[in-house]
């Protein structure tokens, strides 16, 4: 399904607060030595997923792009070396060690039903959603998804594995009970994958990539033959954007820029670090990924219509214990627009002046 939408920015980001206003935030330090010319060194770190060899984070930590958009506001960037998937990152985000990923509605509906405090603050449409699914080993004799009756699939759990695996199932009239969901996160289920420990593996991105590309490999769902709703997102954690709003609407607006770029030269935006080696792609993987480079959906502010698919993603994993409590769109989304819009309209606001 496509919408038209506008794609809201967060222009009025530098307006906000105040350089003297930093030392409260979190992560910072609560003095920074000025020069000669007047200017501080950052405050604020944030810390974002080390974005790997391709795409708009890439080419923002080759470039510098994040830490130039952030020095005006005391802030930069502090890349993390995470695993892959937003759901085997809580423990990062728990420990304040990362701030800032990109990820999917399911494993933020997950991480909130553990009470990991994240929100979603910006969501890009789909694209292209055969970049997920589910993949079935050669030996499991499974060639469509009613195959997987009696067998065991890989999944990260409460998150897009899941939530493709319950889709799929869902549509094919099986009883969820019917099938093993085996919780393992994409590294340890790329190897129980290969040496059939499990027959099927729900998967996405890059790990499914690879692995569906393998001799024998069959694919029996996607995100597109499901009607996935699992949309794209930017989350942070919550205490981040308590306190420093106006840097996460920088990084957005900073993440948008870059996101445009990329679709009229798609080129850069690959093997950014790596020309060669196991991180670089090359032929027709190379190909592909430059075509969905051109087509790259920029983030925007959550509209009604991304609550409504937020929503669905909730009800599926709450209505089959996948969570343990009932979450809305309110409960996910932050509402940072409205944050930068009341917080400039306060510093635009005229002053009353006494005799």
């Amino acid at each position: 399904m496509s919408r038209n939408r506008r794609l809201p920015r967060a222009r009025l980001a530098l307006a906000l607060l105040p350089v003297v206003a930093l030392v409260a935030a979190c992560g910072s330090d609560s003095e920074a030595p000025a020069d000669a010319a007047g200017s501080a060194e950052p405050t604020f770190v944030l810390k974002v997923t080390d974005p790997g060899n391709a795409g708009p984070l890439a080419v923002g930590k080759r470039d510098g792009t994040f830490d130039e958009a952030l020095a005006p506001l005391g802030a930069k960037v502090e890349w993390v070396k995470a695993p892959p998937a937003f759901s085997a990152n809580l423990k990062l985000f728990n420990a304040g060690q990362l701030d800032v990923s990109g990820g999917a509605y399911s494993p933020v509906v997950g991480a909130l039903s553990k009470d990991v405090a994240v929100r979603i603050i910006a969501v890009a449409d789909p694209v292209d959603q055969d970049q997920s699914g589910i993949i079935a080993s050669p030996g499991s004799g499974v060639k469509e998804v009613k195959d997987l009756v009696g067998k065991r699939i890989a999944v990260n759990p409460a998150g897009k594995g899941e939530y493709i695996t319950l889709k799929a199932l869902r549509r094919a009239n099986i009883p969820f009970d019917q099938v093993e969901r085996v919780p393992l996160q994409p590294s340890d289920a790329a190897s129980a994958f290969s040496t059939g420990q499990v027959d099927a593996w729900a998967s996405f991105n890059d790990p499914y990539q690879e692995a569906k590309a393998r001799d024998g490999v069959v694919e029996i769902a996607t995100e597109a033959s499901i009607d996935s709703k699992d949309n794209t997102i930017v989350a942070f954690r919550t205490a981040v954007l308590e306190e420093r709003p106006d840097v996460a609407a920088k990084y957005l607006e900073t993440l948008q820029a870059l996101t445009e770029r990329q679709r009229s030269n798609p080129e850069d935006y690959q093997n950014v670090f790596e020309k060669a080696g196991p991180r670089a792609l090359s032929g027709e993987r190379l190909e592909r990924a430059l075509d969905l480079g051109r087509r790259a959906a920029v983030p925007h502010y959550p509209t009604a219509a991304d609550e409504a698919d937020l929503q669905e993603v909730a009800d599926l994993f709450f209505q089959n214990g996948v969570t343990i409590r009932a979450l809305t769109a309110k409960d996910v989304f932050y509402p940072l627009q409205s944050k930068v819009d009341a917080t400039a309209q306060v510093q635009s606001a005229p002053t009353k002046s006494g005799n």
